[in-house]
């Protein structure tokens, strides 16, 4: 099973740009108000490394999850 889900996920590994690594910076510091979003922010979430939460206030945002955690620490950020 973690072979099989591996192997799917370097199938699916990208080159993230320059923009979308600093947004993780970003969002490693603070989650980020749903209004602040950019295109970088919802590719983040399309490939699985951002999520949009939503707080008991109702108000949504945008932190890294799991994933998003894992590869700032690969790059020596997390």
């Amino acid at each position: 099973m973690k072979a099989a889900k591996l192997k799917r996920a370097s199938e699916e590994a990208r080159c993230l740009s320059a923009h979308e690594i600093a947004t993780l910076l970003r969002l490693h510091d603070a989650p980020v108000e749903l209004m602040a979003v950019t295109p970088d922010v919802m590719a983040l979430r399309e490939v699985g490394l951002v999520q949009l939460l939503e707080s008991e206030q109702g108000q949504a945002r945008f932190a890294l999850t799991a994933m998003g955690n894992a590869v700032l620490r690969v790059l020596g950020a997390g």
